[in-house]
């Protein structure tokens, strides 16, 4: 059966429409990260990550031009039980009366992502850089993207005041967070 040359056209306006409006995917948890620093004792950095999260993204030509998650605060490993446990209680993150930490993109520049942040119950405007690696098939038949995003935020911002002084002078925790976010995505 030969397709007419409309038809043919039809098609090909709607493959055109579909690329212009981009591709939307879902954080592949196995193949991506939400992880931390931060400044311990003044001398050394502690790092961590969180076990629960997800994610949805979106491309256009290779642009990203959407980006939201969510974090579930309770899975923060930082590889030690007794600190974690820490960090879930009203000290920090008071999981039992805010679970959850959330980003919504604002706007791309360049190679930058601005974005609200949302912890603690409190919203901040961040900025994170912004490495978009590209789109393809996977052997499975499967489109997959990534990216990495890198920023700074100040925990005191946040609410996040916890802290103590060293005999020495200095604080035992850093205000300063170092986010590192790594992403792979599946397409819709």
């Amino acid at each position: 059966m030969s397709l007419s040359p409309l038809t043919k056209t039809l098609a090909a306006l709607l493959i055109s429409a579909s690329t212009l409006m981009g591709t939307s995917y879902n954080v592949d948890l196995s193949h991506s990260s939400v992880s931390f620093k931060v400044r311990h004792m003044m001398v050394s950095n502690v790092k961590g990550h969180f076990n629960d999260f997800s994610g949805t993204y979106k491309l256009e030509n290779g642009v990203l031009t959407s980006l939201s998650g969510t974090v579930a605060l309770e899975s923060v490993d930082t590889g030690i039980e007794k600190r974690d446990k820490h960090l879930r209680n009203e000290d920090f993150f008071n999981v039992e009366k805010n679970p959850e930490m959330t980003f919504e993109m604002t706007r791309k520049r360049g190679n930058s992502v601005e974005g609200k942040l949302t912890l603690n119950g409190v919203t901040k405007t961040i900025k994170l850089d912004a490495d978009v690696s590209g789109e393809i098939k996977d052997p499975w038949g499967n489109q997959r993207s990534g990216m990495s995003l890198e920023g700074k935020i100040s925990r005191s911002d946040y609410g996040l005041t916890w802290n103590k002084m060293m005999e020495a002078g200095g604080v035992v925790v850093g205000d300063e967070i170092k986010l590192m976010i790594e992403l792979e995505g599946i397409a819709e």
